[in-house]
């Protein structure tokens, strides 16, 4: 199989990314609207594509270029998991000409995936930092995507 890496998404794109997230439990609920604002937020974003241009994986990064950067939404549409297409992503950020010097790099998983993440580098040890939220009681009403 063949792919390449786009920078941006067209239309079709952004509704087949919409579709890759109902796939998911930690985004189902995310909007076409929502997913479009999210991705003119977004720093930089990663698209693979097939031979006719259908999205098969995707992921994203919030930075501010210097010190900090997270990865956010490493998916791969279902058909396509298991080739080494995750991998590509994240090789993809890991190498991006303007995350290559960021000092330190983030991301969100699950624990089963920490592994994956591993090969990068990428550790859960954090010399005791600890990760806090604080839910948005509004947004949670809005679409229910999360609950403490």
């Amino acid at each position: 199989m063949t792919y390449h890496i786009i920078k941006n998404l067209t239309e079709n794109q952004i509704a087949e990314l919409v579709d890759l997230y109902k796939n998911e439990f930690w985004s189902k609920k995310r909007t076409s609207q929502d997913v479009a604002k999210m991705l003119t937020a977004s720093d930089i974003i990663i698209g693979l594509v097939d031979d006719s241009e259908q999205l098969i994986g995707f992921t994203r990064v919030l930075t501010d270029f210097v010190y900090r950067a997270t990865i956010y939404d490493v998916i791969i549409k279902p058909t396509h998991r298991n080739l080494g297409l995750g991998a590509k992503l994240v090789d993809a950020i890991i190498h991006h000409p303007r995350i290559r010097t960021v000092e330190n790099i983030a991301l969100y998983c699950l624990p089963e995936m920490i592994p994956f993440y591993q090969r990068w580098g990428f550790t859960n040890e954090t010399g005791g930092i600890q990760l806090m939220f604080r839910y948005n009681q509004f947004v949670q009403e809005v679409n229910h995507d999360y609950q403490p």
